[in-house]
């Protein structure tokens, strides 16, 4: 996939104080521009509440068009060139006015950041170039983002800020946002776990790709947790006192009832594997989590961020 032209200089509110340190260290050193988005053309038309729904109509035609069902990969080449790729390119230009305070439920909100997300990383992944891994750009997480209602929203911003209730990115200390960051008060109050099953980063051992209505977002959410875990992120292996799991649990282990030191692969991982056996289909797997949590060693799969192409 041959490299794209870049999206050209906007300008968003920006404060660089409203930044904190480790976040301005780390977007030096790769590169980051942070008056810059995939978004920023010119375009004269205002953006109403309307826009969240067709978005979603967009992701929706995106979806049909080049995703697989099944699996969840993505036929970037394919995409790069379809007319509901160019559609949707047309709309992310009306996010620059899009009022985020249009969005009153907290369902509404989960589902507009975790589809606007997944989106955003396959635009970033056909807008860079990528072609085998998003490891190929510097920064990728930070450099992939949207001018939303006059505010600059980088990928990292929206699941380790504001779907993360401010958290910080697991591999840079502190917070996503300053308290004095007009973003911080668009952060959820408390992260549900669960939106670690919906998230796509552009790669194999990410979950694959769904779209989420606020209607039905708390099905579509225990959906979501019980295919990843069902789906091979997760054995259970009884005869060795063995569970192999995701690294998403470990890099997110507090957001799963589990602490500092299990991100470090340390401490007890009761807690963590008390909130997997919620979803585990193996009545005697879920079990011998539920009640002898303790008894088994943890281990972390590799996680393969190869580019979920479409084989």
């Amino acid at each position: 996939m041959s490299s794209t032209v870049r999206p050209t200089a906007c300008s968003p509110f920006f404060r660089p104080s409203a930044v904190p340190l480790a976040q301005r260290v780390y977007h030096l050193f790769a590169g980051v521009d942070r008056t810059n988005a995939l978004n920023c053309t010119e375009d004269s038309s205002r953006a109403t509440r309307d826009l969240a729904f067709e978005l979603k109509q967009a992701i929706n035609a995106i979806k049909l068009d080049a995703f697989d069902e099944e699996t969840g990969a993505v036929n970037y080449r394919r995409l790069k060139t379809s007319p509901a790729y160019q559609s949707y390119r047309q709309t992310t230009r009306r996010l620059q006015t899009f009022p985020l305070r249009s969005l009153k439920t907290l369902e509404e909100r989960l589902a507009f950041w975790i589809n606007l997300y997944n989106i955003l990383i396959v635009d970033a992944v056909i807008h860079f170039g990528v072609e085998a891994t998003v490891h190929e750009v510097r920064g990728f997480f930070v450099k992939a983002a949207y001018i939303i209602d006059g505010l600059r929203f980088s990928a990292d911003d929206i699941e380790h800020g504001i779907l993360r209730a401010n958290a910080g990115n697991p591999a840079i200390p502190g917070p996503q946002f300053r308290f004095h960051d007009p973003r911080f008060a668009l952060v959820v109050s408390q992260v549900d776990p669960r939106i670690h099953f919906t998230l796509v980063c552009a790669s194999e051992s990410c979950p694959p790709v769904g779209i989420y209505s606020p209607e039905q977002l708390d099905q579509q959410l225990d959906l979501a947790a019980h295919n990843f875990i069902n789906g091979g992120e997760v054995r259970v292996d009884l005869e060795r006192n063995e569970v192999h799991l995701s690294r998403i649990f470990q890099w997110y282990a507090p957001d799963f009832g589990g602490n500092v030191l299990n991100q470090i692969g340390r401490g007890s991982f009761r807690n963590v594997l008390a909130y997997i056996a919620r979803y585990i289909a193996d009545d005697e797997a879920q079990q011998a989590l539920f009640h002898h949590p303790d008894r088994f060693k943890v281990r972390f799969n590799k996680y393969d961020w190869g580019l979920n192409l479409v084989a």
